[in-house]
């Protein structure tokens, strides 16, 4: 982690979850750390207990879907520290439930966030990077963007989309000399695992989707960004953690009837804990 030290980091969604651990394991390392977070609250709390460390972190309040802000963010942080190394395109929320129960607006929330979020953060960063000659873009997806999945149609949906842009951004930067990649985490035991403070279901309650994702195994926030941090550093291109969930990866890749299946008995248990309380 000593390659971290003293490289400007710019984050989304840094306040909670993934992005919070990050946040501290980026911090720790010596790296100097803007959190830019829509819970701006959250946001300077966690900043002021890691400056309580010696940790140089910052707190920007930013709305992943303004494209505006996050230039003028992502600018105020370059004129600061004089560039920027790293964009952790990090803010997500997850809208779940079956596609029959999705709304328009369920739609153009969750890709709003989850994929223009993305590109707004690429569009106000990547430019500097390809002046600067140097720079790292990890885009935040999912194991959902990577294999078939059940009752969570739209967050996969923009979870691939992500995917797919990192893959094609990173062959096009390599030749300015600037690295992408995209992070697809398994299961963390994060705030998103019962909806997060932005996220909802459409049919499933809070609990359940506990319940669901507990029986996932889900890794702890903290180990999960020590193990991506250090492939970022080794400039991994699909970073999937925890490791196990490569399984689930290579089936789909030789077996995309298999992995369907897999995703109906996932449908079937989903529907199985289904609370009889209409989700709040």
């Amino acid at each position: 982690m000593a390659q971290l030290s003293g490289k400007v980091v710019f984050i989304t969604g840094g306040a909670s979850g993934i992005g919070a651990a990050l946040t501290a394991r980026l911090g720790a390392a010596g790296a100097q750390v803007w959190i830019a977070d829509r819970q701006f609250g959250v946001a300077e709390e966690l900043a002021q207990r890691l400056r309580d460390t010696g940790a140089r972190v910052h707190a920007v309040e930013l709305d992943v879907r303004d494209p505006a802000a996050f230039a003028t963010a992502i600018a105020a942080t370059v004129q600061t520290a004089g560039r920027i190394d790293y964009l952790f395109n990090n803010a997500g929320i997850g809208i779940g439930g079956e596609v029959d129960t999705l709304t328009l607006d369920d739609w153009n929330d969750i890709i709003d966030v989850n994929l223009r979020g993305v590109v707004h953060g690429i569009q106000a960063a990547y430019p500097i990077m390809i002046r600067q000659g140097s720079g790292h873009i990890v885009n935040t997806a999912s194991m959902a963007g990577l294999v078939t999945t059940s009752a969570q149609a739209g967050y996969s949906a923009t979870k691939h989309a992500v995917v797919a842009l990192s893959k094609t951004m990173r062959v096009e930067a390599a030749t300015h000399g600037v690295r992408v990649s995209v992070l697809c985490p398994g299961v963390v035991r994060t705030p998103i695992l019962s909806g997060g403070a932005y996220g909802r279901n459409k049919s499933v309650s809070r609990e359940d989707l506990v319940k669901l994702g507990e029986a996932l195994r889900p890794m702890d926030a903290d180990d999960f960004a020590d193990r991506a941090l250090r492939a970022v550093l080794r400039n991994e291109a699909i970073i999937v953690v925890p490791r196990w969930w490569k399984a689930l990866w290579y089936l789909e890749r030789l077996s995309p009837a298999l992995s369907m299946r897999t995703a109906a008995a996932a449908l079937k248990r989903t529907r199985e804990v289904q609370s009889a309380v209409p989700p709040q």
